[in-house]
């Protein structure tokens, strides 16, 4: 089992109760490492240059957000999942969503602040705040790399969560969104 984490999040982790998600993000925002943490694989980097479908996820190059004429592929292939999550990462000095992307989604959108193992509190509000721009709601502060964050977002997408715990944080406190 892994040191410090939920078995949950171990690689060969079972997650099999998890709604499909899309990953939609930025070049370099950790979507392929959040797409292994959640389908229990261990985490090793590599560029995701194409679509990648696997049991829980959907991982998708940045380069399909970051150039507009492709972003109504990702709003296709949506289709395919149950939730969209839109990816920020907290360091990072741009944001490429556009306010109220979120609707132009036929699917419900959730939004995930990613990296917050490296990011001050005001970039963590920051990345909040432009998340909340595109209409994501509700949003998670997460580190796909070290785990932390990542059991509420674990609860909030299996199949059946509690209607009282979809809009609690890990200290089981209301989530802003």
């Amino acid at each position: 089992k892994c040191a410090r984490e939920s078995p949950a999040l171990c690689p060969g982790g079972d997650h099999e109760d998890m709604k499909r998600v899309i990953m939609v993000g930025h070049v370099a925002c950790g979507k392929t490492t959040l797409s292994q943490r959640l389908n229990g694989l261990k985490q090793t980097y590599q560029k995701t240059q194409a679509l990648e479908f696997l049991q829980n996820s959907i991982d998708t190059p940045g380069e399909y957000l970051e150039r507009r004429s492709l972003v109504h592929a990702l709003m296709v292939t949506s289709v395919e999942a149950d939730v969209a999550l839109f990816i920020h990462d907290a360091t990072a000095e741009r944001f490429m969503f556009a306010p109220g992307l979120a609707g132009s989604f036929p699917i419900p959108v959730i939004g995930v602040v990613n990296k917050i193992d490296c990011a001050t509190p005001q970039q963590r509000a920051d990345a909040r705040e432009l998340l909340e721009l595109t209409g994501a709601s509700p949003i998670f502060e997460i580190s796909a790399k070290t785990g932390e964050g990542m059991q509420a977002l674990l609860d909030y997408l299996s199949d059946d969560p509690a209607p009282d715990d979809a809009q609690k944080n890990e200290n089981n406190t209301p989530a802003a969104s």
